[in-house]
């Protein structure tokens, strides 16, 4: 059966062309594809303005990104068969890469799976879905996870502010087998527990993997504060390489209440101090206390979420960077994270520039991070690398 066309605008193409998957509403050419007549998710054959296909894409006809791009041969239809492929090409590189089945397998544009997010913790799968096109396959997708790697549960973790965007329902629910509340995992030889079905976006970040393993040689013996600590996964790694002592601060109970479950499992909870309450509010009680610090991780959530945010959101990298340099002593590491992609790494680096001389610090950065090898980066899609973490060391004048 023949798809409907999405035609583009004369020399609209030339992204898709260089690599991007991405159409814009304003690059097509409504004339004569109205985008009114597509329905959200439906597969179409993406052309030029001359009729020439480009590939196949799903129309998300009410949003900006108006269709993505998920194969330019047209014989691939978006079905269980090319999602086994696609899977199967993922999968190949997080093997080659890790040792243990921890990692995230699937990410949508790079994994050329756009809207499509797979996190695997051994024999359970987290599935983020996020785009209509994703989910009118969702049965194929869960197919082909079974297929390709045969887990004891999948659970669809479709609860993010992304699917209210694209208009799609949210829901938690597992989808194959039996997914218990809180799975194991390993990283960096450190033992976690994550809450797959309550916790933040899947349950876990692996972004962030290589940038804490570099931890290790900061914290032996140190004094450590973990801001934003979530369910410790800075901060119990740092107890585990060493440090005397560690702080997590977090604005959530549960998630504190984790973090003291995953210090148990490594043996280190003895190191471990949790703090309730607002970050910011809780730096300046810290203050106040005279409490200082050898190594302070400020690892926020995204501050900058859309780019009209980018004024505001600078402003409040500038205030938690700053407040976070003040608990240092006087050598002390700032390990400063960043997973707004809208904040450019250069951006970061003056900020933290611009804090340590307004408090008359020297700064300097000794390393910088990305995000891990399972979170490839499209080299046409910018936006598909977001994570920075710059490891300073901070002294006084």
């Amino acid at each position: 059966m023949s798809l409907p066309s999405l035609r583009l605008k004369s020399n609209s193409d030339r992204r898709i062309k260089a690599g991007h998957l991405w159409v814009f509403s304003n690059e097509v050419d409504t004339a004569q594809t109205p985008l009114t007549l597509f329905e959200p998710g439906q597969e179409v054959s993406l052309e030029t303005a001359s009729g020439k296909s480009l590939g196949l894409a799903c129309v998300s006809p009410n949003n900006l990104i108006c269709a993505r791009l998920h194969s330019r041969d047209s014989k691939h239809r978006l079905d269980k068969s090319l999602l086994v492929h696609r899977i199967k090409v993922a999968l190949s590189l997080r093997e080659r890469l890790f040792d243990q089945p921890f990692y995230r397998l699937v990410y949508g544009d790079s994994d050329l799976l756009p809207g499509l997010v797979v996190d695997r913790f051994g024999d359970y799968l987290v599935v983020q879905i996020g785009t209509p096109g994703m989910e009118r396959v969702r049965e194929a997708i869960v197919e082909a996870l079974v297929q390709v790697l045969k887990p004891a549960g999948i659970l669809f973790k479709n609860d993010s502010g992304a699917r209210a965007q694209e208009d799609l329902p949210s829901y938690v629910e597992a989808a194959h087998g039996e997914v218990p509340e809180r799975v194991a995992l390993i990283e960096n030889g450190v033992r976690f527990e994550a809450p797959v079905w309550t916790g933040q976006k899947t349950g876990w970040f692996y972004d962030h993997r290589m940038n804490r393993a570099r931890l290790a040689p900061y914290v032996k013996g140190k004094r450590v504060l973990d801001l934003f600590s979530y369910i410790g996964g800075w901060g119990v790694q740092a107890a585990a390489f060493g440090a005397s002592e560690v702080m997590c601060v977090d604005i959530s109970a549960p998630a504190l209440d984790q973090v003291e479950h995953n210090a148990e499992l490594n043996g280190v909870a003895e190191k471990m101090a949790v703090v309730e309450g607002n970050v910011l509010d809780a730096l300046r009680e810290l203050k106040a206390a005279d409490e200082r610090f050898d190594v302070v991780i400020a690892d926020p959530p995204a501050f900058i979420k859309k780019r009209k945010d980018i004024r505001n959101g600078e402003q409040a990298y500038r205030r938690l960077n700053e407040q976070a340099m003040r608990m240092l002593n006087k050598d002390g590491i700032l390990v400063s994270a960043s997973c707004s992609m809208h904040l450019a790494e250069d951006n970061l680096r003056d900020i933290l520039n611009a804090s340590a001389r307004h408090l008359d610090r020297h700064l300097v950065i000794t390393e910088r991070g990305f995000q891990g090898p399972d979170h490839p980066l499209h080299p046409a899609i910018p936006e598909t690398g977001y994570i920075k973490s710059l490891f300073c060391r901070v002294l006084p004048v």
